[in-house]
Parts: structure tokens; sequence; C-alpha cells
């Protein structure tokens, strides 16, 4: 088994660990984020996918973010209650998100060997959105990862990285899974 392979299952199993306790609105759940998305930096990096390097080096960020928020809510003696955002601001969301994936997308085709830059961007510029939603329990944020998980499982399975790609396979199915989950619990503390 090589390097590279050693820290893929590790990242995985921490990324694994990291979407269970999500989905059970757990605030350790961030740290296995962490962990997980600083192993596979370098591994995003070896793979020449930097769109994705980018990403997740904001998920690091964003760890530290969702552990804040989640627990400054949580020692205000209330838990962070799931919302929803309006068709409206989702409307802003994937507009910007649009614009940014085709930016960089054109950065990345043009000014690195980066392999599929457009796509890359996309699940990248999304997965930044996605993961602010998810650090305010924004309900719709679970659309977003559903789609960028299927889109994901093509690209890393392209570029040779199974494990990430079965990773993702999960991933959809847990966000299926999580966004019916956090709908049925957002519905019930709006009818108390």
């Amino acid at each position: 088994m090589s390097f590279l392979q050693v820290i893929e299952i590790l990242s995985v199993i921490f990324s694994l660990l990291y979407l269970f306790l999500l989905m059970k609105e757990n605030i350790w759940c961030w740290l296995f984020g962490i962990l997980s998305s600083a192993l596979s930096i370098y591994l995003f990096i070896d793979a020449k996918l930097y769109a994705e390097a980018i990403l997740y080096l904001y998920y690091v960020g964003i760890g530290f973010y969702g552990w804040y928020i989640w627990r400054s809510a949580s020692t205000n003696g209330t838990a962070l209650a799931i919302s929803r955002y309006s068709a409206k601001t989702h409307l802003f969301l994937l507009s910007i998100g649009v614009a940014l994936s085709l930016s960089l997308g054109y950065f990345f085709s043009t000014q690195t060997d980066a392999e599929h830059s457009y796509i890359d961007s996309h699940t990248t510029i999304f997965s930044f959105i996605a993961s602010y939603l998810e650090a305010h329990k924004i309900l719709g944020g679970w659309l977003y990862w559903i789609v960028i998980n299927a889109v994901s499982v093509i690209l890393y399975f392209e570029r040779g990285l199974q494990i990430y790609a079965a990773l993702m396979v999960v991933y959809f199915g847990l966000s299926v899974v999580a966004y019916f989950s956090w709908r049925k619990k957002h519905e019930r503390g709006l009818m108390v």
C-alpha cells in the first residue's frame, strides 16, 4: 500500500465520521472534518486537482468556523436551529456560484496543468457555498451537496481516486437521507 493510499483511506474514514456526526448535529463532526480535509490537501495536489486542494484548505477553515458557530449557540443554552433560506437567496447564491466557477475554471484551464478545470471549479465553488450553509444549519445546503457529490463521483473516479469516488457515492446517499432528516426536524420545530 502506498503512502497516498494510506492518506486517502484515513481521510475517507475521518470524512465518514464527519458526515455521520453532522447528520446527528453533533459538534464533534467539525474535528473529523478538519482532520480529513488536512490529509486531503496533499492528495489533491498530487492528482492535479488544484481547485479541490483549495477547497480542502477552505474545509479546514470552515471546520473551525462551524465549530465556533455551533459552540457559541450551545453556550447560550440552545442548539443552533435548522433553518431555510428563501428561493431568492438561493438564486443569488447560484448566480454568484456559476460566475465564480466559470472564472476559476478559466484561470485553471489557461494558467495551470489542471485536469477538468471547469468541473473541478464548479464542485469547488459550490462546495464553498454548501459548507457555509452547513455551518449555519441551512436545510437547502444538503441539496447542493447532493448535486456536488454526484458530479464528484465521476471527477474522482476519472482521476484515479477510486476510494474518494466510492466515498462520494456514500456521501450522495447520506446527503439525501440527511436532507429528509433535517427537513423533518425543521418542520417539527416550526410546529412547536
